[in-house]
């Protein structure tokens, strides 16, 4: 098992837990993190391992039981609508135009490593398909 999979194992362990993610620190402003844009309901950073020229985050600032996309609920419909905005808003904003990927990680076999929904929104090269 790779080290991203031992690390999204130990994740899901927790997943449910009560206590605030690592998502929810910088959210708080009490872990510093390059943020991008910041609106009431999403804030975006850039990813600390990017895995293109330009990978940034796009989080709820209230996970609200958002753990994860297949914890969605009807009462997250509109949230997750602004997320995808945020997205693509962000994109444009850093020179993403020709093109750029939105990735969303659910659960321990896509290797999510932090329970509090995120976008990965990765660009500034050719992206290659399929990924993973």
């Amino acid at each position: 098992m790779s080290s991203e999979a031992d690390a999204a194992a130990k994740a899901a362990s927790l997943a449910d837990s009560d206590g605030p993610t690592l998502f929810d620190k910088i959210v708080a402003k009490q872990i510093p993190a390059a943020i991008i844009y910041e609106d009431d309901q999403a804030l975006a950073f850039r990813d600390i391992s990017p895995q293109a020229p330009t990978h940034f985050l796009v989080i709820p600032k209230d996970r609200d039981g958002l753990t994860r996309l297949s914890k969605m609920e009807d009462r997250h419909k509109a949230l997750v609508g602004h997320l995808m905005y945020v997205a693509q808003h962000v994109a444009k904003q850093e020179g993403l135009l020709p093109g750029f990927r939105v990735v969303i990680n659910d659960g321990p076999d896509a290797c999510q490593s932090v329970y509090h929904l995120h976008l990965h929104v990765m660009g500034g090269r050719q992206l290659t398909w399929p990924p993973g």
